[in-house]
């Protein structure tokens, strides 16, 4: 029976990592670096990630800062960033570029919510799914009379346990997003 515990509890622990990682790509109005990773600059003939031609910084919540590592391709990095489909405007201000994240509207807030949780049921239905999936392994296992019936409480009562404890942690990352994203 462990074995079927422990393949629940490896595919409860990669949904819910799943379920962090598809929350974390949604874009809140809080700068940080990850939101350029999508950008792609032209020069010296070839067309590059922004990581591989400029560093990029978050020094507040409302800024990210480009220090280009060569100071020929601000205006292409500025023209990378103002063509693509983020919606950001950049400038260029000495050695650096400088972009401004705007706040979100009401209305953005409201759907990127929407979202998050829409994210978080995905998790949870998938949580439970894994979890009907272990029971009926321990049922079978049970009418095979390869366990006790003391055995197959025990594995149910883990079961039941290890879907609470993942579907709790999406809860966890739920609200902790949605604090991120009604925070003005």
């Amino acid at each position: 029976m462990s074995a079927i515990t422990a393949e629940l509890k490896d595919r409860m622990e990669k949904t819910v990592q799943n379920t962090s990682k598809d929350m974390a790509g949604i874009r809140t109005g809080k700068a940080s670096p990850a939101l350029l990773d999508s950008i792609r600059v032209e020069c010296w003939g070839d067309t590059l990630p922004l990581r591989q031609v400029a560093g990029i910084s978050a020094p507040d919540p409302r800024m990210l800062v480009i220090q280009p590592w060569d100071q020929s391709t601000a205006p292409a990095i500025v023209k990378a960033i103002e063509s693509s489909d983020l919606g950001l405007r950049a400038s260029i201000d000495g050695p650096l570029v400088r972009i401004p994240i705007p706040k979100l509207s009401e209305e953005r807030r409201r759907d990127l919510l929407k979202l998050v949780r829409k994210h978080a049921e995905d998790g949870r239905t998938a949580i439970r799914n894994i979890r009907r999936e272990g029971n009926e392994a321990v049922h079978r296992a049970r009418k095979a009379s390869e366990i006790s019936e003391d055995e197959e409480k025990r594995a149910l009562d883990e079961v039941q346990k290890l879907s609470d404890n993942a579907i709790s942690e999406i809860d966890r990352i739920l609200k902790a997003k949605e604090a991120e994203i009604t925070e003005v």
